[in-house]
């Protein structure tokens, strides 16, 4: 597209050059275009035929890395259900953004995102969301500290909010493992806040996800003392409340970053797959256009054959 966007170039008092050719403004004549060499447009073919090669190389690795990160997910999913058991909390982002008074004093938002991008709108997307969400939670006196897991998220937010990020975690090994949830899960604990709210995107089918928050209130800040209903032996309880802290948090970490992984090749998948219909109908139009400058130096060539053959005539 650059051929067609680039800015028109003055080579004479009568004339002006574009990239497609020269058109002729001389008063009293019709405008005339030369097309662009057929040497150039074989060239932007070429070009845009290898880089289809490549998206349709993309788009293969990311169907099969989606369904093995599928696979992982649906095994991790029952563990998770177990957290929601404890903490029944779990809303899509957008009905999350709207319940700002329900926020309490201190905010810990745990935001998923890849570390790789070419996938769409699924890192930009949750930076949108949280450069407009962010402020109106300050503005409400309330404390809000990010916890980024993605390259791509530290990227979008770091400029923005450089003062709340509490920390990054980057450049994970994928697959990702419950070890390494376990050793974020560590680094989340120590942080005193009323409430983690953990944001990912929510693997739904190989082409949906959507945007949800899974809210984690620490046992020191809940409001009532929880699990009354139980008898803990041996007597200690608020051990094993902190030991179930650290397995909820780490268990929702680990499925979240699950989630994130199988929602980035669906959604890298279906980019990768417009981007190579993009290509195809591009290659049919250059087709077209290397075509009519072909003819048209054919026929400028029998025009001039016949036209020396007229002449001795």
């Amino acid at each position: 597209m650059s051929m067609l966007t680039n800015a028109f170039r003055r080579v004479g008092p009568n004339a002006i050059r574009t990239n497609l050719g020269v058109v002729s403004t001389l008063p009293g004549q019709f405008s005339q275009v030369r097309f662009a060499s057929e040497k150039a447009i074989k060239e932007r073919m070429d070009a845009t035929a290898n880089i289809n090669k490549i998206t349709e190389t993309m788009k293969m690795v990311s169907s099969s890395k989606m369904k093995q990160d599928e696979a992982r997910l649906l095994n991790a999913r029952p563990y998770q259900s177990w957290v929601n058991g404890l903490h029944p909390t779990k809303q899509s982002l957008d009905s999350f953004v709207t319940k700002l008074d329900d926020l309490p004093q201190k905010n810990l938002f745990l935001i998923c995102t890849s570390d790789k991008g070419m996938c769409g709108a699924i890192n930009s997307s949750m930076g949108r969301y949280f450069k407009a969400f962010v402020p109106k939670v300050l503005k409400a006196k309330k404390d809000a500290s990010l916890f980024i897991i993605g390259d791509k998220g530290r990227g979008q937010l770091a400029k923005t909010f450089p003062e709340n990020i509490a920390q990054v975690c980057s450049d994970a090994k994928a697959p990702y493992s419950f070890t390494l949830a376990s050793a974020i899960a560590q680094d989340v604990a120590p942080m005193k806040s009323d409430a983690v709210h953990v944001v990912f995107q929510k693997y739904v089918s190989a082409i949906a996800y959507e945007a949800t928050v899974i809210t984690l209130t620490p046992p020191d800040a809940m409001s009532s003392e929880p699990y009354v209903e139980y008898e803990f032996e041996p007597d200690n309880k608020p051990e094993l409340l902190e030991d179930m802290w650290e397995m909820s948090l780490a268990t929702t970490i680990y499925t979240s970053m699950l989630e994130t992984a199988a929602s980035e090749q669906s959604s890298r998948m279906n980019a990768m797959e417009n981007a190579s219909k993009n290509g195809n109908e591009l290659l049919k139009s250059l087709s077209i256009e290397y075509n009519r400058a072909r003819q048209a130096r054919i026929t400028t060539e029998l025009c001039e054959i016949i036209s020396g053959a007229s002449a001795l005539d």
